[in-house]
This record gives structure tokens, sequence and C-alpha cells, in this order.
């Protein structure tokens, strides 16, 4: 487990992160959403030791990070600015990395870069954004570390590439229990993989909760009502939100779903159903009720 404590660091008068509490459990995929400048390269640099913190701690199981090889070794850093040695070939990476890491797998390095169709041999400096990122997506897989920090890791991959990522992740998470810590500033690209997410606004976390408990008190519903009812017709309803198209209405409520579905059948629609809310859809709520609107600061 990770924990961070009262994380904050500055760079002159610039408050980057601003003391940062999270916890980041084993086994699950937490997502780490901002806009460019909330501060979420920072944040996971000081995560990872890189950076040292001006105030509070970052431990895992216990053991702080900074400036420990040991605890260092339980994870690998994929950085939003790709880094490899000048004039370096993928092999060499290889190479290097297995002194790093004594897990590091060399079987499964050659038949994920042949299935990426990356050239071990050529230089890396020729290949193309995408492929770089391929590569440290790689590298990052293959050193069968802990956990893996990953810097808008899907940045650059075209959308197949995307899934095939994702799905290397949650093989590996199946498998030995790996911890991906994904940073992105887009919401979409995390819909499908996070357990946990939090939004990291002006350097704060702004909103930190499971999905799945999100999910459990908020519900979108499609209805047709009687002639002549509205949503404020409706008892027992906490609504959030009302779109009206013609005589279809959608409703974002909270509360749990015996609940929702009671309500709905007392004033017997027309029609009724409740269908799944998008990740984006659940943080708009989530932070509208916080007086922020998500739009201005995510999407």
């Amino acid at each position: 487990m990770i924990e961070a404590r009262n994380l904050t660091k500055r760079f002159g008068d610039i408050v980057a992160v601003d003391h940062i509490d999270a916890t980041i459990r084993d086994g699950s995929v937490f997502g780490l959403i901002g806009t460019n400048g909330a501060g979420k390269s920072t944040f996971l640099r000081m995560m990872c030791g890189v950076l040292r913190p001006d105030e509070g701690s970052v431990a895992i199981d216990g053991k702080e990070v900074y400036e420990d090889t040991q605890v260092k070794s339980r994870f690998f850093y994929i950085s939003d600015e790709q880094y490899f040695f000048s004039n370096s070939t993928p092999e060499e990476m290889m190479t290097f990395y297995r002194t790093v890491y004594p897990k590091f797998n060399k079987e499964r390095f050659v038949h994920l870069t042949e299935s990426f169709g990356l050239d071990r041999r050529r230089k890396i400096n020729t290949f193309s954004k995408g492929m770089k990122k391929q590569l440290s997506v790689i590298c990052g897989i293959c050193a069968g570390t802990d956990y893996l920090f990953c810097d808008e890791t899907f940045d650059g991959l075209d959308p197949v590439m995307r899934q095939t990522v994702k799905s290397i992740f949650v093989g590996d998470m199946q498998e030995r229990n790996m911890t991906p810590i994904i940073a992105s500033h887009n919401l979409r690209e995390l819909e499908d993989i996070c357990d946990h997410v939090g939004l990291l606004h002006k350097g704060g976390i702004l909103l930190s909760k499971d999905l799945d408990d999100m999910k459990l008190n908020l519900h979108k519903i499609q209805c047709v009502l009687q002639p002549g009812m509205g949503a404020e017709d409706i008892r027992g309803l906490e609504i959030l939100k009302t779109e009206e198209r013609g005589s279809l209405l959608t409703l974002t409520v909270r509360g749990s779903r015996k609940d929702v579905e009671t309500a709905m059948h007392s004033c017997e629609p027309i029609f009724a159903e409740i269908i799944p809310l998008s990740l984006e859809e659940i943080f708009i709520s989530e932070t509208e009720v916080a007086g922020y609107d998500i739009k201005k600061l995510v999407l």
C-alpha cells in the first residue's frame, strides 16, 4: 500500500502540490485526473522518489520512498517525457533495466517488442513518439515491479494500442497483483480501467473516491411520465440534473437503487429505465455538489 501524507512541493512562489493526502491500495488501479499544470507530474515524481517533498512524506508499506533504493526497486516510472540513453537501442535499454530490476523478464520483453513491431536493434531516437511510448510501457511491464507509475501513458498511442496496453495491465493485475497509478488529463482514457479516481486541481485533491461507491449512489434514469407530470412530481428522489427532450426525461439522481426504483414505480411512468453513468457524468455530478464545474477543470 502507498500512503502520501501532507505531501507538498513548491517551486519558488508556485505551490505545485499542496498538502495532499492519498492512499493507494494494492491490486487496484488509481487514476489521477487533472488539467495540465494541476500538479499530476510533480505528485508522481514525489511518489516515486525523483523529487524530495518540501513537506510530508510518501511511504510504501510503511517505508519512505525518497533515497531508499530497496523501496524504489518495487516500482517503475513511465514519464510523460520519454527518456532513453543517447543513441541506445531497445535491446541496450533492456540490458540496463535487467541490472536495476532483478525480476525483469527478458523473454517477455522480446515477445512484446516483436508483437508491437518494434525493432530491438534500431536506434530509439529514430522512433516516433508513439513507438517510444510503447517501448516505455513494455519496459515497465517487463520490469516485474509491484507498482507502475504512468504519466500520460496513453497519450500518443492510437486507440487500438491504448486498448492493448490496458489489456496487458489488467492481465498483470490478475496474475501478480500489479498496481498501476495512472495520471491523465482525460477522464475518458480511464473510464474502463480505474477502480479509484482522484481529481487534482491547483495542487490539491479536490475529490478522491472509489468508482463503485460513487456508482452505487448515483443513477441516470430515462423515462416518459404520465401526461401532465414533470420531474417535480416524482416523490422521494434527490434529482441532481434534469434534461428534457420532448416527452423523454433524463434524470441524474442520488440515492440507493432500491429507493430510486420505488420512487419511479410510485409515479407509474409510461416508460422508465436506469442506465449506466459514464465516469465523466459521475464526476460532473460530484464536483458540482462541491461547487465546481468539472468541464472547466478537465475534459
